[in-house]
């Protein structure tokens, strides 16, 4: 018995814990045993982990070395467990919002976004004109109104586009599935709508991909795997889907994944491994990494993706382009893959903050068709993003020895992002410490692996292992040695977490970090037929998204500069539940004053 007795932690009771920036707290750094792992190597790991005879062991050493045994498994905590992060609505005062109608249809929906932003078309914040900008939904607009362009022309246009991102010389991955003739046909219906001086709303004609773990008909939903679609048939559009098409949004497709969004390198091996537009030899992170590939190589100004661990806000910073994720319950979750339900949530990449607002804006509240989903009916807000007066005495919490826990570019970046802040806005970094930020991660990933498993388990039983990719069955094999002891446990620490996040958001208005504490590396060429671990990197990538899909709290990402390769980098803005206009208007902020630097992606269609 000696043998296998772990540790066990026994954990203070919340009020014990002091969250300001002299506690006794130490800072866990993750700690992560395992090597990297890509072709052969993954292959021979993955006999032994699914064999009777090693596989059961195995599993527990890598458990146990990765201290899931220690922090989680036999962790003694006296907080009931907490199993879905679903907020009451609080009604928070926040400054320079306006209050709408929740019986807004989306078209009317976007029109009071656009009614909350500047009227200058031009990208200039004191003088300074950028290099480079996107061009944004109401560039295509006005053009469309215009005369100028038409959606047939864009349509057209992007189809050539997506094609030459698919040569041999270049293999971007962007897509999983794409339609020409969908795609042309919704082109043709918004021309002949600008023709008649009718557009819906400014999303009309505005291309827009789908990561494919979001229904969308004509489209299978496949979640980056082979076999999904065959099992789970896509019968209608997710209701954010039908949301945008009700707005008159051209889908353009479905983007690549990491398979079942079981990874953060956005390396699939069925479908490609998707390549960085700012730098085609690296990654551009997971798992919604052709979301943020198509907004960083202008294809789309926007695209949705769905962000379980920092699926969306990982990419989009590794990619330079905004990532929102909602607050848990804000956007309609039906007709999404349910991979991981607790902590999975909707959310946009795109641009600029101005048009995530726009397309957060469409996707808001339930259509009448929609299943419901809770009893909780908020309240919805729009920043004034219009107004002469900027937010003020806004309080940003930061725990120095996590924001410093990334590389030397992305630290020096964030902190000079932040002191631009403080200069120009007067606000006010607040010093706090958070506590067992490591147990969270852990936590966190107990949740998301039991959950996956739980769902996919009567179609794992009954399908050939060898239709799926070989990362992935490692990834699924630990996920599904969790016990529902350890699964209760990871939820007793989502209680402790909630309490210690709220008790911070009672003294200051968000959490700011790095986005990732790497920026994007290398693909290497032993990973396209496998896919790879590298789990010391994955951990880096997420170490700062946790919090926001584990406490279902509200969270953006703004490109802020380049690392040493030109690479870029996000700095990330956690808020209260239901804080969507706060968040978009300090990131509205954050964007203009780096806006003067933006580069233009190596790969920009």
């Amino acid at each position: 018995m000696g043998l296998f007795k772990e540790k066990e932690v026994v954990y203070k009771s919340v009020e014990e814990v002091d969250l300001g920036p002299n506690s006794d707290h130490v800072y866990l750094h993750a700690n992560v045993k395992a090597p990297r792992m890509a072709g052969l190597l993954v292959k021979i790991f993955v006999w032994f982990l699914e064999s009777r005879i090693f596989g059961t062991l195995l599993v527990y050493i890598l458990k146990r070395n990765n201290l899931i045994h220690k922090l989680i498994t036999n962790a003694v905590l006296e907080e009931p467990p907490l199993y879905v992060p679903l907020h009451p609505f609080e009604d928070l005062k926040e400054q320079e919002v306006k209050c709408i109608d929740s019986d807004l249809s989306p078209p009317e929906q976007v029109q009071q976004a656009i009614n909350c932003l500047p009227n200058s078309s031009d990208h200039i914040l004191h003088g300074l004109k950028p290099s480079f900008h996107h061009w944004t939904i109401l560039d295509y607009s006005r053009a469309y109104s215009s005369g100028e362009i038409t959606p047939r022309m864009v349509a057209e246009r992007f189809i050539a586009a997506v094609r030459e991102s698919s040569n041999p010389s270049l293999q971007m991955s962007f897509f999983i599935n794409y339609n020409t003739e969908d795609i042309l046909r919704q082109a043709t219906e918004s021309t002949l709508r600008y023709e008649r001086g009718q557009p819906i709303s400014v999303l009309d004609g505005i291309p827009i991909a789908i990561k494919d773990e979001i229904d969308c008909s004509p489209y299978p939903t496949t979640g980056g795997t082979k076999w999904l679609h065959k099992v789970r048939p896509c019968t209608d559009d997710a209701s954010c889907v039908k949301h945008l098409r009700l707005c008159g949004a051209i889908l353009v497709g479905k983007t690549n994944m990491h398979e079942l969004g079981a990874g953060t390198s956005g390396i699939n091996p069925h479908y490609g491994a998707t390549r960085n537009p700012y730098d085609i030899g690296k990654i551009t992170g997971g798992s919604s990494s052709g979301s943020a590939a198509v907004v960083a190589a202008g294809l789309c100004p926007v695209a949705l993706g769905v962000d379980g661990g920092g699926s969306v806000r990982m990419p989009a910073a590794l990619c330079g382009v905004v990532g929102l994720k909602p607050t848990f319950g804000r956007i309609p979750h039906s007709g999404v893959l349910p991979l991981n339900w607790t902590v999975g949530m909707v959310g946009i990449l795109a641009g600029t903050i101005e048009d995530a607002f726009i397309v957060y804006a469409a996707m808001n509240g339930q259509l009448p068709s929609d299943p419901p989903t809770s009893t909780i009916k908020p309240k919805v807000y729009f920043p004034l993003l219009n107004s002469n007066k900027s937010i003020s005495d806004v309080k940003l919490a930061k725990y120095t020895e996590w924001f410093n826990d990334c590389s030397d570019d992305i630290k020096t970046c964030c902190s000079q992002a932040l002191d631009k802040l403080q200069e120009h806005y007067s606000w006010k970094i607040v010093d706090v410490t958070i506590p067992e930020i490591e147990v969270m991660r852990l936590a966190h990933y107990s949740t998301i692996g039991s959950e996956c498993t739980t769902s996919l388990g009567s179609h794992l039983e009954k399908l050939n292992p060898a239709e799926i990719g070989w990362d992935a069955r490692v990834a699924l094999s630990v996920y599904g040695s969790f016990s529902s002891n350890e699964y209760i446990k990871a939820q007793k620490i989502r209680n402790r977490q909630m309490q210690f996040h709220m008790k911070i958001f009672a003294q200051t208005d968000v959490i700011v970090s790095p986005t990732t504490g790497v920026t994007a590396y290398p693909i290497q060429d032993d990973a396209s037929e496998t896919g790879e671990l590298d789990y010391i990197n994955g951990a880096a990538l997420v170490r700062f998204s946790i919090a926001g899909n584990f406490l279902g709290l509200p969270a953006v990402t703004v490109p802020v500069g380049y690392d040493k390769l030109g690479l870029p980098i996000g700095l990330q803005f956690i808020g209260r539940p239901w804080s969507e206009p706060t968040l978009i208007h300090i990131a509205s902020a954050m964007q203009a004053l780096c806006m003067p630097n933006y580069r233009e992606s190596q790969r920009y269609f």
